[in-house]
């Protein structure tokens, strides 16, 4: 019987592993990431870069969400979340809140929940 062959291609956990560096989360500012945060790139890709770090920066060029994000990228959100902390405490990327700061502490448009409550009701 011979040995069991080894993958040249890290699949899988394998391959989180490395991307990470053995991480298993974000620390700092990235901790309070979810997945309706926006993620905007503030400078360009560097050479030298990590592949992964360099895709989000080129697709982030325009707000794209962290769940966006990961489904173009393919990763889960924690693996995602910690390559994302690398880029935040770089200061190459932004993360923004989804909900405009104009409209923070305002509560919601009650005109508008009504007429969609209506329209509800209606179907």
């Amino acid at each position: 019987m011979s040995a069991p062959r080894r993958p040249t291609d890290p699949s899988g956990l394998e391959r989180y592993y490395v991307l990470t560096g053995g991480r298993s989360g974000p620390g700092g500012s990235a901790s309070s990431l979810d997945v309706a945060t926006l993620i905007v790139s503030l400078a360009a890709p560097a050479p030298g870069m990590q592949h992964e770090h360099e895709d989000i920066l080129r697709r982030c060029r325009d707000p794209l969400s962290v769940a966006e994000l990961g489904a173009h990228l393919g990763l889960p959100f924690n693996i995602l979340a910690v390559l994302l902390a690398d880029l935040l405490e770089a200061g190459r990327v932004e993360a923004r809140d989804p909900i405009p700061a104009h409209g923070a502490g305002r509560g919601p448009d009650l005109a508008l929940l009504e007429e969609v409550l209506s329209g509800l009701e209606r179907l």
